[in-house]
């Protein structure tokens, strides 16, 4: 899958002096659409069980669990060094970032996504490091179940393990 500006040039969603919480918003919209081209269907800010808050947690059709943190900024990269405390919660790991991004500052072994607030492209493949039967189980179900609360109008954020 390749790169390919999606925002439109009437409405620049990633304006340089845009803040930082309308960046993250942008790249997150883009990334939730960006997932559901991949085939997986994503929620955001989902608290693991070791108290981590992921920006998206998502799943494919065959139960396989993709986690994306969305940087803002490079001070927001640097400061924030938590993403490998995501790592045992799922298949995949892959950073999420604007298209102005510096993208040479992340470190290689995630995936990249680059994103703006109409989508997005997998520039970077995110490897594949696949959990164990039962861990996959019980969080596919706290997915799940976290899901449906949403889905009911219940504002949760914590996987219910």
């Amino acid at each position: 899958m390749t790169w390919r500006p999606l925002n439109s040039p009437s409405q620049p969603d990633t304006d340089p002096a845009a803040s930082r919480p309308e960046v993250t918003a942008a790249v997150t919209r883009g990334a939730v659409r960006a997932f559901r081209g991949l085939g997986y269907v994503a929620l955001a800010e989902v608290t693991l069980p070791n108290a981590r808050r992921a920006d998206l947690m998502a799943i494919s059709p065959r139960g396989e669990l993709f986690i994306a943190e969305v940087k803002s900024s490079v001070e927001d990269f640097r400061v924030d060094r938590k993403w490998r405390d995501y790592l045992d919660f799922c298949d995949r790991f892959a950073f999420a970032v604007a298209p102005e991004f510096p993208q040479h500052v992340l470190p290689e072994e995630p995936g990249l996504l680059v994103c703006d607030g109409f989508g997005g492209a997998l520039v970077r493949e995110a490897p594949l490091s696949p959990l164990s039967g039962g861990r996959r189980k019980a969080l596919t179900i706290a997915f799940a179940r976290l899901a449906a609360l949403r889905a009911g109008g219940v504002l949760a954020v914590d996987l219910e393990l």
